[in-house]
C-alpha cells in the first residue's frame, strides 16, 4: 500500500534571486524523502515554480502562510544564516514567528542546515532557543552553532553545508567559452571600499595578462553584485564574461570548468571547491573565516587586503599553481553532507 503523501513547508530566503539560497533550496529539495509534497514560502512564488518545479505561495502573505500551515504536516527552516540579528532585527522575528505557529498547530518542525547567529539581541537569543527547543529536529553547519545548541541542551546533527551535496549540472554555453578559465564572485558589502575594488581590479588586469585566462564574472545576487561584475567587466572587455545562471545546480557545475575561484561569497567558495577547483577566499564574515579554516583555503580578510595590486596578483598565481582541496577531503565532505538528508527523514519520521 503506497504511504499517503505529506506537505511540508519550506521556509528560507528564496525567491530573492540569491545563487546560495537557491542552491539550498534545491539541495533541500533533492534530500527531501518519499511521499513528501513540499511547498515553498518564496518572495516570488511564479519564479520559484519556475526554477525548481515546485508549488510556491507568498511569504509576505500571511494569510497565504497560515493557510499553508493549516493544510501541512511539517515546517522546515530550509538551511543558511536565517537565525542571526547581524543583518536585521526582523529577519528573525519572521522565522521564529512561523516556526512557534507551526509548532502550537502540532507540525513536524525541523530547522535544516541551520548556520545560527550572530545573536547580539538578548530577545533574539531567547527566540531563537525557544525555537530550536521546540524542533523535532535540528542540524547545523558548522562547528559555532553546534556549540551554541549544545549549550542551549538541544540536540542536533553537525554536518557540513547540505550544499556540498548538491547534484551539479553542466552549463552548455561552457562549452563555447575560451580557456583556462577563472571565476570571480564579488559581492557589495562596505568592507568592498571602492578604493579595495580599484586594488582588485588592477590585480585581475594583472592575473589575466600573466595567465591568459578569461574571466567568469559570476553574479550570485543581481541585486548585490551585478554592479561590481559590470565594473570589472569595463575593464576586461574582451577577456571576460558575466554569466547570470538562475539553475543553482548549472552555477554550481560552471566551476566543473575553472580552474581558480576567487569568491568572497560562501557558496560560491563551497560550490568551486565541490568541484575541484582552486579557491581564494575574500573574507567579510566569520561563516567564511571558518570556511578557510577548515579547508586550509587561502585568502585574506577583506579588511586586511593589501593594498598594492603587484602583491595580490602574486598570491594568486601562487594560488593558481597550487594544487585544489583534496579529492578525498572534498568526498568526504559530501558524504557527510548527506547527514542533512537522514534528519529530514527522521524528523518527518519517514523511513529514508
Amino acid at each position: 500500500m503506497a504511504k499517503k503523501e505529506k506537505q511540508v513547508v519550506l521556509s528560507g530566503y528564496y525567491g530573492y534571486g540569491n545563487g546560495g539560497d537557491e542552491a539550498l533550496l534545491a539541495t533541500l529539495l533533492q534530500m527531501l524523502p518519499p511521499p513528501v509534497s513540499p511547498l515553498v514560502l518564496s518572495a516570488d512564488p511564479e519564479l520559484t515554480t519556475q526554477q525548481h518545479g515546485v508549488p510556491a505561495c507568498d511569504r509576505n502573505s500571511p494569510a497565504a502562510v497560515w493557510q499553508a500551515l493549516r493544510s501541512s504536516d511539517g515546517f522546515i527552516w530550509g538551511g543558511g544564516s536565517l537565525i542571526q540579528d547581524a543583518t536585521s532585527a526582523l529577519s528573525p522575528l519572521y522565522y521564529t514567528g512561523w516556526m512557534a505557529i507551526a509548532q502550537r498547530l502540532g507540525l513536524k518542525t525541523i530547522a535544516w542546515g541551520q548556520g545560527i547567529g550572530p545573536l547580539k539581541r538578548r530577545t533574539t537569543q531567547w527566540l531563537a532557543k525557544t525555537s530550536f527547543q521546540g524542533c523535532t529536529a535540528v542540524s547545523v553547519r558548522d562547528s559555532a552553532s553546534a556549540q551554541l545548541l549544545k549549550q542551549w541542551e538541544i540536540k542536533g546533527t553537525l554536518a557540513p553545508d547540505p550544499v556540498w551535496a548538491l547534484e551539479s549540472v553542466m552549463l552548455p554555453e561552457l562549452a563555447d567559452l575560451p580557456t583556462p578559465r577563472v571565476a570571480v564572485v564579488l559581492r557589495s558589502h562596505s568592507q568592498l571600499t571602492s578604493e579595495r575594488l580599484h586594488s582588485l581590479t588592477q590585480s585581475l588586469q594583472q592575473f589575466q595578462q600573466s595567465t591568459q585566462a578569461f574571466i567568469l564574472l559570476l553574479p550570485f545576487q543581481a541585486s548585490q553584485d551585478l554592479a561590481i561584475a559590470q565594473t570589472l567587466q569595463a575593464q576586461l572587455p574582451t577577456v571576460s564574461k558575466i554569466l547570470q545562471v538562475a539553475d543553482p545546480r548549472q552555477l554550481k557545475g560552471v566551476f566543473e570548468g575553472v580552474e581558480l575561484a576567487i569568491a568572497m561569497r560562501l557558496h560560491g567558495l563551497i560550490m568551486a571547491a565541490a568541484e575541484g577547483c582552486r579557491c581564494f577566499a575574500l573574507s567579510y564574515d566569520p561563516k567564511i573565516s571558518q570556511l578557510m579554516q577548515e579547508l586550509s583555503l587561502p585568502g585574506w580578510l577583506l579588511s586586511e587586503l593589501p593594498t598594492d595590486p603587484k602583491t595580490i596578483c602574486q598570491t594568486w598565481l601562487a594560488s593558481y599553481a597550487s594544487p585544489p582541496v583534496a579529492p578525498s577531503q572534498i568526498e568526504s565532505l559530501v558524504d557527510r553532507a548527506l547527514l542533512h538528508r537522514q534528519v529530514l527523514a527522521e524528523g518527518l519520521q519517514i523511513s529514508p
